[in-house]
């Protein structure tokens, strides 16, 4: 079983290489999104140089990025601590990936559909979360941070058994919006505006 999730885990960075918004922006003749808005290769930066149409495609093949590899390994009986690292492993795929000269985002859209394999009560808890609080400031940034910051809280409640493996990602995620807590305290942090949610 080890060596089975070792490959599961190089599959999953490999999966998570693949940029879902890279390369929906270059079939739909976009401009790249890393040279666009946030610079960031995610759904929302292409919400905000596109439309929501293009943005919600990305953000579904994201969430299967992490979805797939999580989801496919729990059912071959993988250990936590190995969902842990798969889980992990196409996060960083994300935000390094090999394909695209390891230049990728922040991997919210990817952890969520790692997170998701826990449960739909677990699945639901994050995505209210992250609406309420996006709602409340139009941060995507902070909704992202205070999610992830949250998501080890609610596996001790719903499932314990992956708590450490949940604050292992959740920390990574934070680790990467390091620069955007920066701009959030300094108040140079760009907002969503509706315009840009109206696409």
């Amino acid at each position: 079983m080890v060596w089975i999730s070792i490959i599961i885990i190089i599959l999953a960075y490999l999966l998570g290489s693949i940029s879902s918004a890279i390369l929906i922006c270059r079939l739909r003749g976009l401009p790249d999104p890393r040279t666009q808005g946030s610079q960031n290769p995610g759904a929302t930066n292409v919400l905000r140089i596109s439309n929501k149409a293009t943005a919600a495609a990305v953000l579904f093949l994201d969430v299967l990025k992490g979805a797939v590899p999580v989801y496919g390994a729990f059912l071959l009986g993988v250990e936590p601590i190995y969902l842990g690292l798969i889980a992990i492993a196409a996060c960083l795929g994300h935000m390094y990936p090999v394909f695209f000269n390891f230049q990728g985002g922040k991997a919210v859209a990817t952890a969520f559909g790692a997170l998701s394999a826990i449960g739909w009560t677990y699945s639901l808890a994050l995505i209210l979360t992250w609406l309420v609080v996006f709602k409340a400031t139009k941060y995507s940034s902070l909704a992202a941070i205070v999610t992830v910051s949250l998501a080890p809280l609610y596996t001790f409640f719903l499932k314990p058994l992956y708590v450490q493996e949940v604050t292992m990602l959740s920390l990574l995620i934070i680790f990467r919006h390091r620069e955007n807590l920066v701009r959030l305290w300094l108040g140079q942090e760009g907002k969503m505006t509706s315009k840009q949610s109206s696409k």
